[in-house]
């Protein structure tokens, strides 16, 4: 296996602060995980306190992932991945997965969090035949992200670019749609979009539990309704059965009835 390359940026240089509860570690507790402290518990406690579905939630997001990946690589072809808000190494990472399937294929994940960096150096290794790659940098600034990305990956074939649960956290929903507008616009023809994210009106427990966690002072996270996570994808062509809750998206043969969650998502192809 080879190590995977890094690139800093200011990020790097903050310290960790394990004082307060970080929303990838409360994830990365949901999901089962060890890379919490005990602050993160506490608050990942009481928010399963009030909405227990917060857990079932984590763990659907991460299979969609999942079997987005194992799409785009065994079905679609994809051989390069842009996963940007990757969050802390659990089970199952993108370059996991792909390279499973296809070993040379290329991954950079792009974070602006200290303690998923630390993660990163030690856990993101590679196949010798592709790459993984990490970014120090934030999805608000996607020229950076590109540019960075370009030393890894091959703009000139498909990318498949991942955004899970990382578009909740940009407030504005205008900016949001504008960020995965540019990013689009800098891959080829032939490329795909992967997008899942908490979804507003499908269950009143889980909205009322969200919208009083982000009146905590917590860094917010903001449910939009399937409307608008569908937007994210204009332009583009939705694959089958296009934004549905995850846990209905193509769910592997022999599983459980599908959830109906606050948890949409779906994939679609650059013409």
């Amino acid at each position: 296996m080879s190590d995977p390359a890094t690139t800093s940026g200011p990020a790097a240089h903050h310290k960790i602060d394990t004082s307060v509860p970080h929303s990838a570690r409360i994830w990365n507790y949901w999901l089962g995980g060890k890379d919490n402290y005990p602050v993160d518990e506490a608050a990942g406690d009481a928010y399963t306190a009030v909405f227990p579905g917060i857990v079932t939630i984590a763990r659907s997001s991460r299979a969609f992932l999942r079997r987005t990946i194992t799409y785009l690589v065994a079905e679609a072809g994809v051989r390069q991945f842009l996963d940007i808000g990757t969050g802390l190494p659990t089970a199952d990472n993108t370059h996991e997965v792909a390279q499973r399937i296809a070993p040379e294929t290329r991954i950079v994940y792009v974070d602006n969090d200290p303690m998923v960096l630390a993660h990163a150096r030690a856990l993101l290794y590679s196949t010798p035949e592709g790459a993984t790659a990490y970014i120090d940098s934030d999805v608000l600034d996607p020229d950076s992200v590109l540019t960075a990305a370009a030393k890894t990956l091959d703009f000139d074939r498909p990318v498949a670019l991942v955004l899970s649960n990382i578009l909740g956290h940009v407030a504005d929903y205008d900016r949001a749609r504008s960020l995965v507008t540019r990013l689009m616009g800098a891959l080829p023809s032939g490329s795909y979009l992967s997008v899942n994210d908490g979804s507003r009106g499908i269950d009143p427990e889980f909205d009322r539990a969200q919208d009083a966690y982000n009146e905590s002072g917590a860094a917010p996270y903001v449910l939009r309704t399937v409307d608008q996570i569908t937007a994210f994808f204009d332009g583009l062509e939705l694959v089958d059965p296009g934004v549905v809750p995850v846990t209905r998206w193509r769910p592997e043969a022999g599983s459980a009835a599908p959830e109906l969650i606050g948890e949409h998502g779906g994939l679609a192809r650059k013409p």
